[in-house]
């Protein structure tokens, strides 16, 4: 890519270079066009600069999508690896030694957990895709949404922090939205994720889906770092990620604002973000 602007740079030299010199000599041998070719000169380079401006850009632009597709297929291997790993030692622990039933049962929940997780990122991957490429229809019908926020939260329910749950739940009962339920929940998973990941250990994550009004309002809030406002409607690009790609620590594949923003969209739904108090982010998803 460094080698492409290069070439470029010095295809926009050269142009300029010949511009002034057959300039020149045509206002050696005809004085009195001089003003001819000032005027027609200056649009030249005007238009030269317009043109150079959207190359330079469209240049930046495919090395930045070169750059976020790299640095995801480094994070779906790693995404990959780590319940991949988790499940072989589980399974290897049952096999290898003598345990008692509770300990099996600890052993293949978490082993479960783990399947449940890769199915979620392939099923990202595989509705990213279908968004992308227009294939996928979102097929609608009327479901229980209160039913599906509360049984993915139980599901991603992090046990690991005493008695303490660290998602906290406030859903009104009885709320039913028509639309792709596949979809819906892809989009529910992805925001409880998000507020997991990026929260502290055993940070709170707030849940709470409610009628405003006629329509449901669905928030989703954490005590992370939050987000600075430059970068709060960039997060929902494919494969965007808040901060410096170097230093981060937590895992992702920059898909999952994505896909919520395109579900939602194709839902008539709106989602905002906005920062929380004293720290951490607020999704809002209103129906």
């Amino acid at each position: 890519m460094k080698k492409s602007i290069l070439i470029f740079y010095f295809l926009l030299l050269y142009a300029l270079l010949e511009m002034f010199w057959w300039g020149s000599v045509l206002i050696d041998l005809q004085p009195q066009r001089v003003g001819m070719v000032i005027g027609e000169g200056a649009v030249f380079l005007f238009l030269l600069g317009v043109g150079a401006y959207f190359i330079h850009a469209s240049i930046k632009k495919e090395d930045k999508l070169k750059e976020q597709q790299q640095n995801f297929l480094m994070s779906v291997t790693h995404e990959l690896k780590s319940p991949l790993a988790a499940i072989k030692l589980s399974l290897q622990t049952i096999l290898r030694r003598e345990l008692d039933k509770e300990q099996r049962t600890t052993l293949i929940s978490n082993s479960l957990k783990d399947v449940e997780r890769l199915d979620d990122l392939v099923e990202n991957m595989l509705l990213a895709t279908k968004i992308e490429s227009r294939t996928y229809s979102f097929p609608k019908e009327e479901f229980d949404f209160s039913e599906l926020v509360a049984k993915i939260a139980d599901r991603l329910q992090v046990h690991s922090c005493g008695c303490e749950q660290i998602i906290k739940t406030k859903i009104e009962k009885g709320i039913s939205v028509m639309g792709d339920k596949f979809a819906l929940s892809s989009v529910v998973t992805n925001l409880i994720e998000n507020a997991v990941k990026y929260s502290g250990p055993c940070a709170e994550v707030a849940v709470e889906l409610r009628q405003n009004g006629s329509k449901p309002f669905l928030t989703v809030s954490d005590k992370g770092p939050g987000i600075p406002d430059e970068e709060k409607m960039l997060i929902f690009d494919k494969f965007y990620r808040v901060g410096d790609e170097n230093v981060r620590k937590a895992k992702g594949t920059g898909l999952g604002l994505f896909i919520v923003k395109e579900v939602l969209q194709n839902h008539d739904a709106d989602i905002s973000v906005r920062d929380n108090a004293p720290q951490g982010a607020i999704f809002e998803v209103t129906f």
